[in-house]
C-alpha cells in the first residue's frame, strides 16, 4: 500500500463530520469499482482459457444437473 500524503491527511482533517462521512463514501465506492474491474479482469481470463479448450457447449440437460447439483450441496452445507 501507497503512503498517503501528509498534505492529503491535513486536508480530511480539517473536514467537518459530514463531509468526512462523503470522503469515506467516496474511497469505499472507489475500492468497489475497482474490484469489480479486476473481477471482470479475471472472468475474461477465465473465459479465454475455457474457450481454448474446445470444448462442446454443455447441453441444457448438463447444465440443468451442475444448477441441481450445486444448490444440493448448498443445501447440505446449511444443514
Amino acid at each position: 500500500m501507497i503512503a498517503i500524503a501528509p498534505a492529503l491527511i491535513l486536508k480530511l482533517q480539517q473536514l467537518p463530520p459530514q463531509r468526512l462521512a462523503e470522503v469515506e463514501d467516496f474511497v469505499e465506492f472507489l475500492a468497489a469499482r475497482e474490484m469489480r474491474s479486476a473481477a471482470g479482469i479475471r472472468l475474461g481470463e477465465s473465459l479465454a482459457k475455457l474457450d481454448a479448450l474446445n470444448l462442446p457447449p454443455l447441453s441444457d440437460d448438463e447444465i440443468n444437473a451442475e444448477i441441481q447439483a450445486a444448490r444440493q450441496e448448498r443445501a447440505a452445507q446449511r444443514t
